[in-house]
């Protein structure tokens, strides 16, 4: 085809002008870098929460306690979440859809042992949560339901608080100080990885009797034990917005709350908090990408000062070349391919230093996320390149259609 000719008058351009090339490329090169490299965090970080939320399972139900939004108490959850209704939620008769409840009551606490402490987010709880939240352990056990019962002194505790109070993983047996009381270490759970959201490796647990009646200054409401929140687990993935609805209809009941009122509590699920993380993710990349790509519209106008620069040299070879009998396509052509190999050598080699950075931060130890750069992304890169490449070397290209064969001749 006619068009592939000018392929190599364009590289022959290039080459015989390297460093004026390399430095027009670069913006292209800096822009696409920028853009595929922050859309592979993005995606990556999503992944990685995304998986973890859905390592805790596809059917959990958490419900907590509203936020106070007039008053003294503005901004604080309004305590009306007891242990009478962890005890009715776990009437099968009435929620055949939930096979878990498990209450919570949790606090922040100095743990000490020896002559080390730390301030530990302790969580009072039953024997089923382990199973609920699919904690894994690296050592020992997590609580039975004779220890919850019996309220016996024992904790399970992460990997940090273990390696904070005893400087080691491997403490089952020993003995940590809440309040001036011991507790058995019984459990170390398995390290999570990230220090961020979903992370156990700064908390430890204890029977929710014991947080009821000795840790914590638990107050009562309408007589029963108030709680922080209540896990539950869902038949099936199926069935979880039927769970949800029996735990709200009984909820509502327990509260007295008339047709009228809003729910008193807030019940979300796993399905809901993913769909949540994917679009606030979602979102923050396409803002990070936006202000990336403003390097790419630098490197576009880099672009075409470089290509009017260009027509201008290249007048007399332009006014030759129409005298010889180019048309006006011939020209326009020429000057627009040789922009749109600049733009695309830049993305090509913009994508290989983004996917230099994956490789790298694949090899880093223990970084929580790799960056997932997609063919979409790479493809889109190449597409934007061109567009670049075709819009910003339109101008200089049609000022060289423009020129007077017999003036161009003449220029010096």
């Amino acid at each position: 085809m006619k068009l592939f000719r000018y392929f190599p008058v364009a590289f022959d351009s290039i080459a015989a002008n390297k460093m004026r090339a390399s430095l027009t490329m670069l913006g292209i090169i800096i822009g696409v870098a920028a853009v595929l490299t922050i859309l592979g965090i993005g995606r990556g970080a999503s992944e990685s929460i995304l998986g973890e939320v859905a390592s805790q399972g596809t059917t959990r139900l958490t419900i907590s306690p509203v936020t106070e939004t007039e008053g003294e108490g503005a901004g604080s959850p309004v305590q009306t979440l007891t242990m009478g209704d962890v005890k009715a939620l776990a009437d099968p008769a009435f929620h055949p859809d939930v096979v878990e409840v498990v209450p919570q009551y949790a606090g922040n606490l100095q743990l000490v042992a020896g002559s080390n402490n730390s301030q530990v987010r302790v969580t009072g709880t039953t024997a089923a949560y382990a199973d609920v939240l699919r904690l894994e352990m690296a050592e020992g056990r997590f609580l039975t339901e004779e220890e919850v019962t019996q309220m016996n002194n024992v904790i399970v505790i992460g990997t940090t608080v273990a390696s904070d109070l005893f400087e080691r993983t491997q403490v089952v047996g020993e003995s940590v100080r809440i309040s001036g009381e011991p507790y058995t270490v019984v459990g170390v759970l398995e390290e999570s990885g990230n220090a961020g959201f979903g992370s156990n490796d700064e908390s430890a647990f204890i029977p929710i009797g014991a947080a009821h009646g000795r840790v914590f200054n638990v107050p009562r409401y309408r007589g029963e034990y108030v709680v922080t929140s209540i896990s539950a687990d869902a038949l099936s993935e199926e069935r979880v917005e039927a769970a949800e609805l029996q735990i709200e209809q009984t909820l509502r009941l327990r509260h007295g709350l008339n047709e009228e009122d809003d729910n008193d509590f807030s019940i979300s699920t796993q399905a809901s908090l993913l769909e949540t993380i994917d679009t606030v993710t979602g979102t923050l990349t396409l803002l990070l990408s936006s202000i990336a790509a403003i390097s790419l519209v630098v490197g576009g106008i880099g672009i075409m000062n470089i290509m009017l620069v260009s027509v201008t040299e290249r007048t007399k070879e332009i006014g030759l070349r129409k005298a010889l009998g180019a048309h006006t396509s011939d020209v326009l052509l020429q000057f627009l391919i040789e922009s749109l190999v600049l733009t695309l050598l830049g993305g090509l080699i913009g994508i290989a230093i983004s996917y230099g950075a994956a490789l790298l931060v694949s090899r880093i130890p223990n970084f929580s996320f790799d960056l997932l750069i997609g063919v979409d992304a790479v493809l889109m890169a190449v597409g934007v390149s061109a567009g670049c490449g075709l819009v910003f070397g339109l101008y200089p290209a049609m000022r060289a259609t423009q020129l007077d064969p017999i003036e161009a001749l003449r220029y010096e």
